[in-house]
Protein backbone atom coordinates (compact mmCIF):
# COMPACT_ATOMS: atom_id res chain seq x y z
CA UNK A 1 0.00 0.00 0.00
CA UNK A 2 2.95 2.28 0.79
CA UNK A 3 4.19 2.10 -2.70
CA UNK A 4 1.18 2.55 -4.17
CA UNK A 5 0.45 6.17 -1.93
CA UNK A 6 4.43 6.66 -3.31
CA UNK A 7 3.55 5.58 -7.16
CA UNK A 8 0.57 8.50 -6.98
CA UNK A 9 2.11 10.84 -5.18
CA UNK A 10 4.50 11.01 -7.72
CA UNK A 11 2.61 11.28 -10.49
CA UNK A 12 0.36 13.68 -9.37
CA UNK A 13 3.90 16.26 -8.49
CA UNK A 14 5.30 15.43 -11.99
CA UNK A 15 1.68 16.43 -13.32
CA UNK A 16 1.88 19.50 -10.86
CA UNK A 17 5.73 20.51 -12.77
CA UNK A 18 3.89 21.15 -16.45
CA UNK A 19 2.87 24.49 -17.76
CA UNK A 20 -0.08 23.36 -19.63
CA UNK A 21 -3.53 24.21 -18.61
CA UNK A 22 -6.85 22.39 -18.72
CA UNK A 23 -10.89 23.66 -18.13
CA UNK A 24 -11.66 23.77 -14.82
CA UNK A 25 -14.50 26.76 -14.70
CA UNK A 26 -17.56 24.79 -13.21
CA UNK A 27 -21.06 24.81 -15.35
CA UNK A 28 -23.87 23.61 -13.27
CA UNK A 29 -26.01 20.52 -15.10
CA UNK A 30 -29.03 20.61 -16.21
CA UNK A 31 -30.85 18.41 -19.03
CA UNK A 32 -32.73 21.08 -20.41
CA UNK A 33 -29.56 23.21 -20.34
CA UNK A 34 -27.69 20.94 -21.21
CA UNK A 35 -29.48 19.85 -24.74
CA UNK A 36 -28.63 22.96 -26.14
CA UNK A 37 -25.21 22.14 -26.97
CA UNK A 38 -26.38 18.82 -28.47
CA UNK A 39 -25.14 19.74 -31.81
CA UNK A 40 -21.09 20.51 -30.77
CA UNK A 41 -20.74 18.35 -28.19
CA UNK A 42 -22.13 15.01 -30.50
CA UNK A 43 -21.04 16.51 -33.89
CA UNK A 44 -19.03 13.47 -35.51
CA UNK A 45 -16.30 16.28 -36.42
CA UNK A 46 -15.18 15.82 -32.92
CA UNK A 47 -13.77 14.07 -29.58
CA UNK A 48 -15.42 15.44 -26.62
CA UNK A 49 -15.90 13.49 -23.55
CA UNK A 50 -19.43 14.13 -23.22
CA UNK A 51 -20.53 10.93 -20.52
CA UNK A 52 -18.97 12.56 -17.48
CA UNK A 53 -21.08 15.60 -16.18
CA UNK A 54 -20.87 18.53 -15.00
CA UNK A 55 -18.97 19.91 -17.82
CA UNK A 56 -16.26 22.52 -17.53
CA UNK A 57 -17.76 26.03 -19.31
CA UNK A 58 -14.18 27.23 -20.36
CA UNK A 59 -13.93 23.60 -22.47
CA UNK A 60 -12.55 24.97 -25.67
CA UNK A 61 -15.18 23.01 -27.22
CA UNK A 62 -17.99 24.70 -25.28
CA UNK A 63 -16.90 27.96 -24.49
CA UNK A 64 -17.77 29.69 -28.01
CA UNK A 65 -21.64 28.50 -27.19
CA UNK A 66 -21.84 28.89 -24.06
CA UNK A 67 -20.27 32.48 -24.36
CA UNK A 68 -23.06 33.20 -27.12
CA UNK A 69 -25.77 32.04 -24.62
CA UNK A 70 -24.55 34.34 -21.30
CA UNK A 71 -24.56 37.27 -23.86
CA UNK A 72 -27.83 37.11 -25.15
CA UNK A 73 -28.73 40.85 -24.61
CA UNK A 74 -25.38 42.29 -24.64
CA UNK A 75 -26.14 44.88 -26.22
CA UNK A 76 -28.26 46.68 -23.87
CA UNK A 77 -25.25 47.30 -21.43
CA UNK A 78 -25.89 51.17 -22.03
CA UNK A 79 -29.40 51.19 -19.87
CA UNK A 80 -29.84 51.28 -16.29
CA UNK A 81 -28.07 49.26 -13.83
CA UNK A 82 -31.48 47.53 -12.32
CA UNK A 83 -32.04 46.46 -15.63
CA UNK A 84 -29.15 45.24 -17.11
CA UNK A 85 -29.46 43.27 -13.33
CA UNK A 86 -32.28 42.02 -14.49
CA UNK A 87 -31.88 41.23 -17.97
CA UNK A 88 -28.11 41.26 -19.29
CA UNK A 89 -25.48 40.96 -16.14
CA UNK A 90 -24.52 39.97 -12.93
CA UNK A 91 -26.07 41.67 -9.59
CA UNK A 92 -22.35 41.65 -8.64
CA UNK A 93 -19.34 41.34 -11.62
CA UNK A 94 -15.64 41.56 -11.36
CA UNK A 95 -13.00 41.01 -14.20
CA UNK A 96 -9.70 41.25 -13.33
CA UNK A 97 -6.64 39.83 -15.57
CA UNK A 98 -5.73 37.61 -12.65
CA UNK A 99 -9.50 37.70 -10.72
CA UNK A 100 -12.97 37.13 -11.73
CA UNK A 101 -16.02 36.89 -9.38
CA UNK A 102 -19.79 37.04 -9.97
CA UNK A 103 -22.36 37.11 -7.47
CA UNK A 104 -26.21 36.76 -7.93
CA UNK A 105 -29.66 36.61 -6.03
CA UNK A 106 -31.73 33.78 -7.32
CA UNK A 107 -35.60 33.70 -6.75
CA UNK A 108 -37.14 31.10 -7.55
CA UNK A 109 -41.01 31.61 -6.66
CA UNK A 110 -43.94 30.02 -8.02
CA UNK A 111 -47.61 29.36 -7.66
CA UNK A 112 -49.60 26.51 -9.14
CA UNK A 113 -52.95 24.42 -8.90
CA UNK A 114 -53.03 20.91 -7.98
CA UNK A 115 -56.66 20.51 -10.18
CA UNK A 116 -57.17 16.28 -8.59
CA UNK A 117 -55.84 16.95 -5.56
CA UNK A 118 -58.29 20.78 -6.07
CA UNK A 119 -55.40 22.69 -3.96
CA UNK A 120 -53.13 25.28 -4.51
CA UNK A 121 -49.63 24.97 -4.77
CA UNK A 122 -46.54 27.23 -4.41
CA UNK A 123 -42.46 27.48 -3.83
CA UNK A 124 -40.96 30.17 -2.24
CA UNK A 125 -37.45 29.48 -2.77
CA UNK A 126 -34.32 32.25 -2.19
CA UNK A 127 -30.96 31.63 -3.24
CA UNK A 128 -28.02 32.93 -4.02
CA UNK A 129 -24.95 32.33 -6.08
CA UNK A 130 -21.33 33.21 -6.55
CA UNK A 131 -18.38 32.19 -7.98
CA UNK A 132 -15.20 32.83 -10.05
CA UNK A 133 -11.47 32.45 -10.89
CA UNK A 134 -7.89 32.78 -9.17
CA UNK A 135 -5.57 32.69 -12.18
CA UNK A 136 -6.49 30.84 -14.69
CA UNK A 137 -5.61 27.25 -12.62
CA UNK A 138 -8.48 27.87 -9.88
CA UNK A 139 -12.07 27.90 -10.23
CA UNK A 140 -14.79 28.21 -7.08
CA UNK A 141 -18.85 28.01 -7.18
CA UNK A 142 -21.64 27.82 -4.85
CA UNK A 143 -25.01 28.57 -4.50
CA UNK A 144 -27.98 27.99 -1.67
CA UNK A 145 -31.46 28.16 -1.77
CA UNK A 146 -33.75 28.04 1.34
CA UNK A 147 -36.99 26.91 0.22
CA UNK A 148 -40.69 26.86 1.45
CA UNK A 149 -43.53 24.83 -0.48
CA UNK A 150 -46.67 23.46 -0.92
CA UNK A 151 -46.63 20.28 -3.43
CA UNK A 152 -48.87 17.91 -4.74
CA UNK A 153 -50.24 15.06 -3.09
CA UNK A 154 -47.87 12.51 -5.35
CA UNK A 155 -45.28 14.50 -3.85
CA UNK A 156 -46.54 14.82 -0.76
CA UNK A 157 -47.00 11.04 -0.11
CA UNK A 158 -42.90 10.55 -1.31
CA UNK A 159 -42.00 13.34 1.57
CA UNK A 160 -43.73 11.66 4.27
CA UNK A 161 -42.26 8.43 3.31
CA UNK A 162 -38.61 9.29 2.84
CA UNK A 163 -38.69 12.54 4.73
CA UNK A 164 -36.75 13.91 1.72
CA UNK A 165 -37.64 16.47 -0.66
CA UNK A 166 -36.79 14.63 -4.25
CA UNK A 167 -32.92 15.89 -4.64
CA UNK A 168 -32.70 18.56 -2.28
CA UNK A 169 -32.59 17.31 1.41
CA UNK A 170 -34.09 16.55 4.68
CA UNK A 171 -37.67 18.52 4.99
CA UNK A 172 -37.98 20.08 8.24
CA UNK A 173 -41.50 19.76 8.68
CA UNK A 174 -42.73 16.16 7.34
CA UNK A 175 -45.69 15.97 5.19
CA UNK A 176 -47.96 14.24 7.83
CA UNK A 177 -51.03 14.40 5.17
CA UNK A 178 -51.63 15.55 1.83
CA UNK A 179 -51.67 19.39 3.04
CA UNK A 180 -49.50 19.87 4.73
CA UNK A 181 -46.37 22.39 3.79
CA UNK A 182 -42.96 21.54 3.88
CA UNK A 183 -39.50 23.44 4.30
CA UNK A 184 -35.89 22.65 3.55
CA UNK A 185 -32.61 23.73 2.26
CA UNK A 186 -30.60 22.98 -0.81
CA UNK A 187 -26.52 23.93 -0.97
CA UNK A 188 -23.52 23.58 -3.72
CA UNK A 189 -20.25 24.42 -3.36
CA UNK A 190 -17.44 23.79 -5.58
CA UNK A 191 -13.05 24.14 -5.75
CA UNK A 192 -11.61 23.35 -8.82
CA UNK A 193 -8.48 23.55 -9.76
CA UNK A 194 -6.24 22.48 -12.84
CA UNK A 195 -2.59 22.45 -12.94
CA UNK A 196 -1.81 21.74 -16.37
CA UNK A 197 -4.28 20.10 -19.33
CA UNK A 198 -3.86 16.50 -17.83
CA UNK A 199 -5.35 16.58 -14.54
CA UNK A 200 -8.09 18.37 -12.90
CA UNK A 201 -8.90 18.41 -8.78
CA UNK A 202 -12.68 19.16 -7.93
CA UNK A 203 -13.82 19.41 -3.80
CA UNK A 204 -16.86 19.93 -2.55
CA UNK A 205 -20.36 19.39 -2.21
CA UNK A 206 -22.48 18.33 -5.36
CA UNK A 207 -23.76 15.39 -8.21
CA UNK A 208 -22.20 13.42 -10.75
CA UNK A 209 -23.97 12.02 -13.54
CA UNK A 210 -22.67 9.44 -15.80
CA UNK A 211 -23.72 8.97 -19.49
CA UNK A 212 -25.21 10.58 -22.30
CA UNK A 213 -29.18 9.81 -21.49
CA UNK A 214 -31.87 11.63 -19.67
CA UNK A 215 -31.55 9.17 -16.96
CA UNK A 216 -28.86 6.99 -15.35
CA UNK A 217 -28.08 3.31 -14.99
CA UNK A 218 -24.26 4.15 -13.43
CA UNK A 219 -24.55 7.21 -11.65
CA UNK A 220 -27.00 10.11 -11.51
CA UNK A 221 -28.27 13.73 -10.21
CA UNK A 222 -31.30 12.29 -8.74
CA UNK A 223 -30.17 12.05 -4.84
CA UNK A 224 -29.01 15.15 -2.83
CA UNK A 225 -25.71 16.54 -2.92
CA UNK A 226 -22.82 14.59 -1.13
CA UNK A 227 -19.38 15.67 -0.15
CA UNK A 228 -17.25 14.54 -3.11
CA UNK A 229 -13.59 14.86 -3.99
CA UNK A 230 -12.92 14.11 -7.81
CA UNK A 231 -10.00 13.42 -9.81
CA UNK A 232 -9.79 13.43 -13.84
CA UNK A 233 -7.34 12.82 -15.94
CA UNK A 234 -7.46 12.97 -19.74
CA UNK A 235 -4.87 11.73 -21.78
CA UNK A 236 -5.86 12.34 -25.78
CA UNK A 237 -8.77 10.43 -26.26
CA UNK A 238 -9.19 9.15 -22.69
CA UNK A 239 -10.58 10.21 -19.99
CA UNK A 240 -10.37 9.06 -16.25
CA UNK A 241 -11.89 9.65 -12.98
CA UNK A 242 -11.68 8.60 -9.77
CA UNK A 243 -14.45 9.92 -7.53
CA UNK A 244 -14.57 9.48 -3.36
CA UNK A 245 -17.57 10.54 -2.04
CA UNK A 246 -18.92 10.03 2.24
CA UNK A 247 -22.25 9.68 2.06
CA UNK A 248 -25.60 9.57 4.87
CA UNK A 249 -29.02 7.63 5.56
CA UNK A 250 -31.18 9.31 7.41
CA UNK A 251 -33.68 6.77 8.09
CA UNK A 252 -31.67 4.55 9.00
CA UNK A 253 -31.36 2.68 12.79
CA UNK A 254 -29.37 5.49 14.56
CA UNK A 255 -26.30 3.80 16.75
CA UNK A 256 -26.59 7.10 18.93
CA UNK A 257 -27.99 10.81 18.95
CA UNK A 258 -24.51 12.22 19.25
CA UNK A 259 -23.35 9.92 16.23
CA UNK A 260 -25.74 12.00 14.19
CA UNK A 261 -27.22 10.06 10.53
CA UNK A 262 -25.66 7.03 9.97
CA UNK A 263 -22.79 7.10 7.33
CA UNK A 264 -21.69 5.23 4.34
CA UNK A 265 -18.72 5.71 1.83
CA UNK A 266 -18.03 5.48 -1.69
CA UNK A 267 -15.35 5.23 -4.33
CA UNK A 268 -16.50 5.72 -8.30
CA UNK A 269 -14.19 4.86 -11.16
CA UNK A 270 -15.26 5.80 -14.85
CA UNK A 271 -12.82 5.67 -17.43
CA UNK A 272 -14.28 6.80 -21.18
CA UNK A 273 -12.53 6.00 -24.38
CA UNK A 274 -13.33 7.79 -27.82
CA UNK A 275 -12.35 4.96 -30.44
CA UNK A 276 -12.56 7.34 -33.28
CA UNK A 277 -14.79 10.51 -33.68
CA UNK A 278 -18.07 8.56 -33.55
CA UNK A 279 -17.46 5.38 -30.95
CA UNK A 280 -16.84 5.96 -27.71
CA UNK A 281 -16.78 2.99 -24.85
CA UNK A 282 -16.42 3.93 -20.68
CA UNK A 283 -15.70 1.20 -18.12
CA UNK A 284 -17.31 1.95 -14.54
CA UNK A 285 -17.29 0.41 -11.43
CA UNK A 286 -18.42 1.42 -7.87
CA UNK A 287 -17.73 -0.05 -4.15
CA UNK A 288 -20.36 0.91 -1.71
CA UNK A 289 -19.90 0.21 2.49
CA UNK A 290 -20.80 1.21 5.85
CA UNK A 291 -19.02 3.41 8.31
CA UNK A 292 -20.58 0.94 10.97
CA UNK A 293 -23.02 -1.80 10.73
CA UNK A 294 -26.15 -2.25 12.97
CA UNK A 295 -24.02 -3.54 16.07
CA UNK A 296 -21.56 -0.39 15.70
CA UNK A 297 -18.57 -2.14 14.42
CA UNK A 298 -16.69 0.27 12.21
CA UNK A 299 -15.92 -0.82 9.03
CA UNK A 300 -14.02 2.23 8.18
CA UNK A 301 -12.28 2.93 4.95
CA UNK A 302 -10.35 0.82 3.56
CA UNK A 303 -7.40 2.38 2.12
CA UNK A 304 -7.40 -0.18 -0.50
CA UNK A 305 -9.64 2.00 -2.06
CA UNK A 306 -7.50 4.87 -2.36
CA UNK A 307 -5.42 3.79 -5.40
CA UNK A 308 -7.11 5.15 -8.45
CA UNK A 309 -5.83 3.00 -11.32
CA UNK A 310 -7.51 -0.14 -10.21
CA UNK A 311 -11.10 -1.98 -11.09
CA UNK A 312 -12.07 -2.63 -7.22
CA UNK A 313 -14.50 -4.92 -7.79
CA UNK A 314 -11.97 -7.97 -7.65
CA UNK A 315 -10.51 -5.86 -4.99
CA UNK A 316 -13.88 -6.24 -3.10
CA UNK A 317 -13.48 -9.79 -3.56
CA UNK A 318 -10.44 -10.39 -2.35
CA UNK A 319 -11.04 -8.40 0.90
CA UNK A 320 -13.62 -11.03 1.21
CA UNK A 321 -16.51 -8.99 -0.35
CA UNK A 322 -17.89 -6.89 2.59
CA UNK A 323 -19.41 -4.00 0.40
CA UNK A 324 -21.60 -3.82 -2.24
CA UNK A 325 -19.87 -3.24 -5.16
CA UNK A 326 -20.84 -2.76 -8.94
CA UNK A 327 -19.58 -2.35 -12.43
CA UNK A 328 -20.69 -0.72 -15.59
CA UNK A 329 -20.21 -0.19 -19.31
CA UNK A 330 -21.49 2.67 -21.35
CA UNK A 331 -21.19 3.41 -25.50
CA UNK A 332 -22.32 5.59 -28.14
CA UNK A 333 -22.01 6.30 -31.64
CA UNK A 334 -22.37 9.11 -33.64
CA UNK A 335 -24.38 7.95 -36.70
CA UNK A 336 -24.64 11.36 -37.57
CA UNK A 337 -24.21 14.92 -37.54
CA UNK A 338 -27.79 14.98 -35.85
CA UNK A 339 -27.90 11.82 -34.20
CA UNK A 340 -26.32 9.90 -31.76
CA UNK A 341 -27.06 6.06 -30.08
CA UNK A 342 -25.92 5.25 -26.81
CA UNK A 343 -26.51 2.73 -24.10
CA UNK A 344 -25.80 1.60 -20.58
CA UNK A 345 -25.00 -2.00 -18.55
CA UNK A 346 -24.85 -1.97 -14.63
CA UNK A 347 -24.05 -5.32 -13.21
CA UNK A 348 -24.67 -5.61 -9.46
CA UNK A 349 -24.34 -9.26 -9.06
CA UNK A 350 -24.49 -12.65 -11.61
CA UNK A 351 -24.52 -15.86 -11.00
CA UNK A 352 -23.83 -17.17 -14.36
CA UNK A 353 -25.44 -20.46 -14.16
CA UNK A 354 -28.83 -18.91 -13.58
CA UNK A 355 -28.26 -16.05 -15.77
CA UNK A 356 -27.73 -18.48 -18.93
CA UNK A 357 -31.04 -20.53 -17.52
CA UNK A 358 -33.47 -17.39 -17.25
CA UNK A 359 -35.14 -19.22 -14.27
CA UNK A 360 -35.16 -15.28 -12.45
CA UNK A 361 -32.67 -15.70 -9.98
CA UNK A 362 -32.81 -12.90 -6.72
CA UNK A 363 -28.84 -12.65 -7.03
CA UNK A 364 -28.82 -11.89 -11.30
CA UNK A 365 -29.31 -8.24 -10.42
CA UNK A 366 -28.71 -5.59 -13.65
CA UNK A 367 -29.61 -2.72 -15.53
CA UNK A 368 -29.65 -1.21 -18.83
CA UNK A 369 -30.26 1.44 -20.68
CA UNK A 370 -30.65 1.89 -24.64
CA UNK A 371 -31.27 5.64 -26.51
CA UNK A 372 -31.06 8.14 -29.16
CA UNK A 373 -30.73 11.74 -29.02
CA UNK A 374 -30.02 14.40 -31.57
CA UNK A 375 -30.01 18.05 -32.48
CA UNK A 376 -31.87 19.72 -35.35
CA UNK A 377 -35.08 17.26 -35.69
CA UNK A 378 -36.13 17.48 -39.46
CA UNK A 379 -33.34 20.18 -39.90
CA UNK A 380 -35.44 22.47 -37.72
CA UNK A 381 -32.50 24.45 -35.99
CA UNK A 382 -32.35 24.16 -32.50
CA UNK A 383 -35.00 21.01 -32.06
CA UNK A 384 -33.63 18.62 -30.39
CA UNK A 385 -34.65 15.19 -29.37
CA UNK A 386 -34.02 12.31 -27.25
CA UNK A 387 -35.93 8.49 -26.94
CA UNK A 388 -34.68 6.08 -24.48
CA UNK A 389 -35.29 2.74 -22.44
CA UNK A 390 -34.22 1.89 -19.43
CA UNK A 391 -34.94 -1.45 -17.29
CA UNK A 392 -33.37 -2.83 -14.13
CA UNK A 393 -34.40 -6.27 -12.82
CA UNK A 394 -35.51 -6.99 -9.50
CA UNK A 395 -33.42 -5.96 -6.14
CA UNK A 396 -30.46 -4.06 -8.50
CA UNK A 397 -28.84 -1.99 -6.32
CA UNK A 398 -30.01 -4.06 -3.45
CA UNK A 399 -27.39 -4.88 -0.29
CA UNK A 400 -27.11 -7.81 2.06
CA UNK A 401 -27.75 -7.03 5.61
CA UNK A 402 -25.30 -5.63 7.68
CA UNK A 403 -24.17 -7.27 11.17
CA UNK A 404 -27.72 -8.46 12.17
CA UNK A 405 -31.31 -8.94 9.71
CA UNK A 406 -32.62 -5.29 10.58
CA UNK A 407 -29.93 -3.71 8.73
CA UNK A 408 -31.43 -3.11 5.47
CA UNK A 409 -30.48 -0.23 4.32
CA UNK A 410 -26.95 1.33 4.62
CA UNK A 411 -24.79 -0.68 2.11
CA UNK A 412 -27.21 -0.29 -0.55
CA UNK A 413 -26.42 2.01 -3.93
CA UNK A 414 -28.43 4.87 -2.24
CA UNK A 415 -27.76 7.93 -0.66
CA UNK A 416 -29.91 10.17 2.01
CA UNK A 417 -33.18 7.59 1.41
CA UNK A 418 -33.10 7.94 -2.40
CA UNK A 419 -31.70 6.01 -5.48
CA UNK A 420 -27.83 7.03 -6.35
CA UNK A 421 -29.18 5.68 -10.20
CA UNK A 422 -32.80 5.31 -11.53
CA UNK A 423 -35.48 7.44 -9.58
CA UNK A 424 -37.44 4.49 -9.85
CA UNK A 425 -35.21 1.97 -7.66
CA UNK A 426 -35.14 -1.42 -9.46
CA UNK A 427 -37.77 -3.91 -10.71
CA UNK A 428 -39.37 -1.47 -13.91
CA UNK A 429 -39.14 -0.89 -17.94
CA UNK A 430 -39.26 2.81 -18.52
CA UNK A 431 -39.83 4.60 -21.78
CA UNK A 432 -38.85 8.47 -22.14
CA UNK A 433 -39.27 10.81 -25.13
CA UNK A 434 -38.26 14.60 -24.96
CA UNK A 435 -38.48 17.52 -27.27
CA UNK A 436 -37.03 20.57 -26.79
CA UNK A 437 -36.93 23.38 -29.08
CA UNK A 438 -35.64 27.27 -28.81
CA UNK A 439 -36.44 30.26 -30.52
CA UNK A 440 -34.97 33.44 -30.19
CA UNK A 441 -35.34 33.74 -25.83
CA UNK A 442 -38.25 31.12 -25.43
CA UNK A 443 -38.01 27.68 -24.93
CA UNK A 444 -40.43 24.49 -25.47
CA UNK A 445 -40.23 21.93 -23.68
CA UNK A 446 -42.06 18.29 -23.67
CA UNK A 447 -41.57 15.01 -21.98
CA UNK A 448 -43.68 11.89 -22.04
CA UNK A 449 -42.30 9.14 -19.32
CA UNK A 450 -44.62 5.48 -19.25
CA UNK A 451 -43.12 3.46 -16.68
CA UNK A 452 -44.19 -0.17 -15.64
CA UNK A 453 -42.87 -1.62 -12.11
CA UNK A 454 -43.93 -3.92 -9.69
CA UNK A 455 -45.03 -2.58 -5.63
CA UNK A 456 -44.43 -4.61 -2.83
CA UNK A 457 -47.85 -6.53 -2.62
CA UNK A 458 -49.35 -8.06 1.05
CA UNK A 459 -45.83 -7.26 3.09
CA UNK A 460 -43.95 -9.24 0.61
CA UNK A 461 -40.86 -7.44 -0.92
CA UNK A 462 -41.03 -8.39 -4.23
CA UNK A 463 -37.57 -5.65 -5.67
CA UNK A 464 -38.71 -2.59 -6.61
CA UNK A 465 -37.42 -0.26 -3.08
CA UNK A 466 -33.54 -0.83 -2.92
CA UNK A 467 -33.76 0.13 0.62
CA UNK A 468 -34.90 -3.42 1.66
CA UNK A 469 -32.34 -6.37 1.48
CA UNK A 470 -32.60 -8.63 -1.03
CA UNK A 471 -32.28 -11.58 1.30
CA UNK A 472 -35.87 -10.71 2.10
CA UNK A 473 -37.20 -11.38 -1.50
CA UNK A 474 -40.61 -13.27 -1.73
CA UNK A 475 -40.40 -16.84 -1.56
CA UNK A 476 -42.16 -17.88 -4.62
CA UNK A 477 -44.46 -21.06 -4.98
CA UNK A 478 -42.27 -23.97 -6.41
CA UNK A 479 -39.23 -22.78 -6.70
CA UNK A 480 -36.23 -22.81 -4.85
CA UNK A 481 -32.86 -20.93 -4.40
CA UNK A 482 -34.25 -18.13 -4.88
CA UNK A 483 -35.35 -18.37 -8.73
CA UNK A 484 -38.64 -17.51 -10.31
CA UNK A 485 -38.27 -13.31 -10.06
CA UNK A 486 -39.31 -11.29 -13.30
CA UNK A 487 -39.43 -7.75 -14.31
CA UNK A 488 -42.35 -5.96 -12.62
CA UNK A 489 -43.38 -8.64 -10.86
CA UNK A 490 -45.35 -7.51 -7.83
CA UNK A 491 -48.31 -5.36 -7.71
CA UNK A 492 -47.81 -4.36 -11.65
CA UNK A 493 -48.04 -0.82 -11.54
CA UNK A 494 -48.56 1.69 -14.80
CA UNK A 495 -46.72 5.34 -14.66
CA UNK A 496 -47.78 7.85 -17.43
CA UNK A 497 -46.27 11.53 -17.19
CA UNK A 498 -46.64 13.97 -19.25
CA UNK A 499 -44.62 17.17 -18.81
CA UNK A 500 -44.73 20.61 -20.93
CA UNK A 501 -43.66 23.78 -20.32
CA UNK A 502 -42.59 27.55 -22.14
CA UNK A 503 -40.08 29.61 -20.88
CA UNK A 504 -39.19 33.27 -21.42
CA UNK A 505 -35.40 34.06 -20.78
CA UNK A 506 -34.98 37.55 -18.82
CA UNK A 507 -31.17 36.75 -17.74
CA UNK A 508 -29.07 33.78 -18.99
CA UNK A 509 -26.45 35.07 -16.31
CA UNK A 510 -28.48 32.80 -14.09
CA UNK A 511 -31.02 31.30 -15.97
CA UNK A 512 -33.59 34.33 -14.80
CA UNK A 513 -36.59 33.40 -16.71
CA UNK A 514 -40.61 33.24 -16.60
CA UNK A 515 -41.93 29.57 -17.16
CA UNK A 516 -45.67 27.75 -17.60
CA UNK A 517 -45.83 24.64 -17.08
CA UNK A 518 -48.49 21.64 -17.12
CA UNK A 519 -48.01 17.97 -15.73
CA UNK A 520 -49.98 15.64 -16.16
CA UNK A 521 -49.55 12.45 -13.73
CA UNK A 522 -51.72 8.93 -13.85
CA UNK A 523 -50.08 5.77 -11.94
CA UNK A 524 -52.66 3.23 -11.98
CA UNK A 525 -52.69 -0.51 -10.42
CA UNK A 526 -55.31 -3.55 -9.50
CA UNK A 527 -55.76 -1.35 -6.01
CA UNK A 528 -55.58 1.96 -7.05
CA UNK A 529 -55.81 5.04 -9.44
CA UNK A 530 -53.69 8.19 -8.63
CA UNK A 531 -53.82 10.86 -11.11
CA UNK A 532 -52.43 14.13 -10.67
CA UNK A 533 -53.15 17.51 -12.99
CA UNK A 534 -50.78 20.20 -11.80
CA UNK A 535 -50.57 23.98 -14.05
CA UNK A 536 -48.04 26.33 -12.58
CA UNK A 537 -46.17 29.62 -13.09
CA UNK A 538 -43.11 31.30 -11.94
CA UNK A 539 -40.11 33.10 -12.09
CA UNK A 540 -37.21 30.68 -11.80
CA UNK A 541 -33.77 30.93 -11.93
CA UNK A 542 -30.01 28.89 -11.55
CA UNK A 543 -29.74 25.86 -13.33
CA UNK A 544 -29.86 22.90 -11.07
CA UNK A 545 -31.70 19.51 -12.10
CA UNK A 546 -34.69 18.89 -10.42
CA UNK A 547 -36.72 15.62 -10.63
CA UNK A 548 -40.12 15.01 -9.96
CA UNK A 549 -41.33 12.01 -12.43
CA UNK A 550 -41.50 9.13 -11.16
Amino acid sequence: MLKKILLFSLLVSVTLSLKAQTPNVYQPYSFQFYQKFDKYVYDPQTRFHSSLKPYFADDSLLKAPLDSFFNIGAETRKRSWIRRVVRTQHLIQVNKEDFTFYGDFLPDYSIGRDLSGNKTTWQDSKGFQFGGTIGKKFSFYTSAYENQASFPDFLNRYIQKTKVVPGQGLSNSYANNSNKNTDYSYVTAIASYSPNKYVNFTLGQDKIFIGDGYRSMLLSDFATNYPLFKITANLGNVQYSAIYTSMQEPNANRLSYDAGFRKKGGVFHYLDWNVNNRLSFGFFDAVIWAAKDDLGNPRGFDLNYINPFIFIRPLERNNGSPDNALVGFTSKYKISKGATVYGQFILDELEVKNFISNKGSVRNKWGAQLGVRGANLFNVERLNYLAEYNVARPFTYTSRPYGNSNATIIGNYGHYSEPLAHPFGANFREFVTILSYSISKIDFYGKVNYGMYGLDLNGDYYGKDIYRTYTSAVKHPGEVDGNGHQIAQGLKTDLLYLDGRVSYLLNPKYNLRLELGAVVRNESNDLANNQTKWLTFGIRSSFRNLYYDF
